[in-house]
């Protein structure tokens, strides 16, 4: 018979229970460093929002943020010359060592109303947002999806929409337009990727809450929208025959409401946020009424601060043309919109350059741009109240 296991001493038994305790802590402890580091350069919080007419506007606050000024805009390459874009069918130039533009590569066939061409000769990777609108060729597009276009990269396809659907001939090269769509348009880019709903939803203004005027919510009525489908019409038939979005929402007859709302909310936006000790704005979030519907959040406040002029102008175009509402969102309300969802999900991704992700849940989506190099970083979150 063999001896039985000896057994250890008791103040051995503690000893090494302490150790293995230790240990745990440790691993606990690191465990949690490394949550609390990514919650601290992805953590945000939401201020009181900032309220004008029917739109309110919640500032995100982060106080760790990222690099991001290795990164070109779309606006920024397009009104500098370090990028191009051009229609499909050997019309796309390729760049030489010496930058200099050279005779035709990309192999396109024709023209097509939802792919250009890109090239970007610039030595940063360059940043497409869904919605942003570029000027010219044989109609005006908007950019399909988020994505990320490296240095170096060949003529690239260009996945974009159509929102001029009355005009199909050549006009000068595109350029910048400083215009990203509001959000009705940029939500059937950017969720539904359909060519006629993108073309409605510039006709109609807004696709959300059709029909309100005249009604109440919670008691209270609702004025007609101040860009009205009828006024859109309108100026249709005088003075945008082709429907181009920039003659659509620039005209006097829809335009004379929305300087005047943009200067007074980023006037009261810079007033709240001026104050701020130790944390940066890197986004918002954009409540139409008593609805949270959209929110743009970014790596940095730098790169915020470089869309945030047009977004905002989209944003109130939005307002202007929902039915006005004395309805208010509440904070709490805003905070839990940021929640991440938990439904289907979608992904592409360009090995070492970018990691596009849709999730959808009910009637919300959530997109994230993430940059692979030169670390993972989130550059872009887009979250939207569906409309539809």
């Amino acid at each position: 018979m063999k001896d039985p296991a000896p057994k250890l001493p008791r103040n051995f038994t503690w000893g090494l229970a302490g150790i293995l305790a230790v240990c745990a802590l440790v691993a606990a402890v690191a465990a949690n460093g490394r949550q609390s580091e990514k919650g601290a350069i992805e953590g945000w919080r939401l201020m009181e929002p900032v309220r004008y007419e029917n739109l309110s506007v919640f500032p995100v606050v982060s106080k760790n943020v990222a690099e991001t000024g290795g990164f070109l805009t779309l606006d920024e390459a397009l009104s500098t010359g370090q990028a191009a874009v051009t229609e499909r069918g050997g019309e796309a130039m390729r760049r030489t060592r010496d930058g200099q533009p050279s005779p035709p590569q990309y192999q396109g066939d024709t023209a097509s109303v939802n792919q250009l061409v890109l090239i970007n000769r610039a030595k940063k990777p360059l940043i497409l947002l869904a919605g942003e609108l570029v000027s010219g060729g044989k109609q005006d597009r908007i950019i399909a999806k988020d994505r990320i276009v490296p240095v170096g990269a060949p003529p690239l396809p260009l996945d974009v929409f159509c929102v001029e659907e009355g005009r199909w001939t050549n006009a000068s090269g595109f350029t910048s337009s400083s215009v990203i769509v509001h959000p009705s348009v940029r939500e059937r880019a950017a969720v539904d990727q359909a060519q006629s709903q993108v073309w409605d939803a510039v006709a109609s203004g807004s696709t959300a809450s059709p029909g309100t005027a005249g009604r109440s919510v919670g008691g209270a009525p609702v004025a007609a929208p101040m860009i009205s489908r009828e006024s859109i019409d309108a100026t249709i038939q005088t003075d945008a025959p082709t429907q181009a979005y920039q003659k659509v929402y620039n005209n006097p007859h829809v335009n004379q409401s929305i300087d005047p709302f943009v200067e007074e909310v980023q006037k009261r936006f810079a007033a709240a946020t001026a104050n701020l000790k130790g944390e940066h704005v890197i986004g918002v979030v954009i409540a139409y009424g008593g609805e949270v519907a959209w929110s743009d959040s970014f790596a940095s406040p730098e790169l915020f601060q470089r869309y945030w002029p047009k977004l905002l102008r989209s944003y109130v175009i939005e307002a202007l043309a929902r039915p006005r509402v004395k309805e208010q969102a509440t904070l709490a309300e805003a905070q839990e919109f940021l929640r991440p969802l938990q439904g289907a999900e979608k992904t592409e991704s360009e090995p070492d350059v970018y990691r596009w992700r849709e999730v959808t849940e009910g009637h919300y989506a959530d997109i994230q741009l993430v940059a692979l190099r030169p670390a993972d970083m989130l550059l872009h979150r887009l979250k939207i109240h569906r409309t539809t």
